[in-house]
């Protein structure tokens, strides 16, 4: 855990959030500032800092955020119309908040 990461806080419950879906690695909630009427936050439970800080042993929560994304696509009924799932990285591609994380919006 990053001791200012909000991103950690809300995983370790020192900020309250409601998740929409936790598992030994990841939860999803919505997004604060949603940008459509869904607008989800995945985020890996472990702190890495974005996409740039990948490791090898890093890959299975990558698929995992992907699977997932597509499981609550369907679960907030925009699978069949249609979502996108995005990783911001680094401040010029738009990352505000670094720790890993990816928007699934739909």
């Amino acid at each position: 855990m990053e001791k200012d990461c909000i991103f950690c806080k809300i995983v370790n419950g020192e900020i309250p959030t409601d998740f929409l879906y936790e598992n030994d690695s990841l939860v999803v909630f919505k997004d604060i500032n949603p940008q459509a009427p869904v607008h989800l936050l995945i985020v890996p439970k472990k702190h890495i800092r974005s996409i740039n800080d990948l490791t090898e042993e890093d890959r299975k929560i990558v698929s995992e955020m992907i699977i997932t994304g597509r499981d609550m696509a369907e679960k907030e009924s925009v699978s069949k119309s249609g979502y996108k799932l995005i990783f911001h990285v680094e401040k010029g591609g738009g990352q505000l908040v670094f720790h890993l994380h990816m928007h699934l919006i739909g």
